[in-house]
């Protein structure tokens, strides 16, 4: 009884860590090492089916890791059809009306614990010799279903010499796995939670908060490492005009399609952050490359809107610390100097984009916001004259 009792801790011990975590990696930790303590295994790993690339991908690997295990690896995958159980044992069974059972492989090749029948070749040889490769005795291997598929595996092993899993292990891995696949989906809510409320819905882009998070951040960087910031601020021009003939379904295509250069440009320097302020209004957040390099790509993202079918190209101002733009307080001047950038480039009906510190214009714009009842508006961070 006392060994059931301690499965049944052990269950309740993993549903709480993983109801805790609040990041994909530390739902997948915290499987690992959940079953891996609950089964006795001295090293258990967290996979993925990724079915449109023929591969199940390691997430995570926990315990005794051998030469060339990483906790978090970024490409340990193994095709398919090296462990056919994954589609065929697996699929086909569960399928059939049965279920996604656990069983046991072993590193001398004798069938374990619920493994399917072998013919003349090793069922799962890859896993034997993997078992002998890295000096572990047996594994148990649990299939995880979530939203009534198969999404990948558990995986425990012990060390060479240590008891072997037997029906008992196989049977609770099963039921952990029910557990983790329960977690892992909660985890997936969290996420697509999340990723709503820092993302645009219509161009799938950073939203205004999470550009508001990000430059704070960079700031502070900025502050205390000396690392260079950018922002690249755009406005889509003719969109009104894009709408009022074609129609607002045209006008969101256009903010679509521009989305997608913009993201296309934001890709050729490392990390950007590519949103949508808002209306026709975009922006691109940069740490670490230099002001010429952010520069040019503003300077493509220019030509690119301007080849676009609708629309009349983009009003683009650049901001960057590695410019002569004065002492940087806080992100809110960065915006403003690049918003401010942003305004000479309309009013100018400019091709290519105006940057700050490059154009003396800029930063008196910036400091003292147009007061002009005729202005377009204010710019962001500031109230004009008029409206005080």
């Amino acid at each position: 009884m006392a060994g059931v009792d301690g499965r049944l801790r052990a269950v309740v011990s993993l549903a709480q860590t993983m109801a805790a975590a609040c990041t994909p990696r530390e739902s997948w930790l915290a499987a690992a090492r959940g079953v891996g303590e609950a089964l006795g295994g001295s090293f258990a790993a967290l996979s993925v089916w990724e079915r449109d690339r023929g591969r199940l991908r390691v997430l995570v690997n926990a315990g005794e890791r051998a030469e060339g295990e990483e906790e978090f690896p970024d490409e340990e995958a193994y095709p398919v059809h090296q462990f056919p159980e994954i589609t065929e044992f697996l699929h086909e069974r569960w399928a059939g009306g049965g279920e996604p059972d656990a069983w046991v492989e072993t590193a001398d090749g004798a069938p374990g614990a619920g493994a399917p029948a072998r013919g003349a070749r090793p069922y799962c040889h890859q896993r034997v010799a993997a078992l002998r490769r890295r000096g572990r005795g047996c594994c148990v291997v649990a299939p995880i279903v979530m939203h009534g598929r198969a999404w990948g595996e558990l995986y425990v092993a012990r060390p060479a010499g240590a008891p072997v899993f037997d029906r008992d292990d196989a049977d609770f891995a099963t039921v952990l796995a029910a557990v983790v696949a329960a977690g892992l989906a909660q985890t997936e809510r969290l996420e697509e939670v999340r990723k709503l409320a820092f993302t645009d819905p219509l161009t799938g882009l950073a939203n205004r908060r999470a550009v508001d998070i990000r430059l704070d951040e960079a700031v502070e960087r900025h502050r205390t490492e000396g690392i260079v910031v950018s922002l690249v601020v755009c406005d889509l021009n003719g969109l009104k005009a894009v709408n009022d003939t074609h129609g607002h379904a045209v006008g969101d295509r256009l903010l679509e399609r521009f989305g997608s250069v913009l993201s296309l440009c934001g890709a050729m320097l490392p990390d950007a952050l590519a949103a949508r302020l808002g209306g026709d209004e975009f922006c691109l957040l940069t740490e670490g490359p230099a002001a010429d390099d952010v520069v040019r790509v503003a300077e493509e993202l220019c030509a690119r809107a301007v080849a676009l079918e609708f629309g009349d190209g983009v009003a683009c101002g650049v901001a960057s610390t590695g410019d002569d733009i004065g002492p940087l307080q806080s992100a809110r001047r960065l915006f403003r100097l690049a918003d401010a950038a942003q305004y000479r480039a309309k009013a100018a009906h400019s091709r290519n984009p105006v940057v700050a510190g490059r154009d003396g214009e800029v930063l008196r714009l910036a400091d003292h916001p147009p007061g002009s009842p005729h202005d377009r508006r204010g710019l962001r961070g500031n109230v004009p004259p008029d409206a005080r």
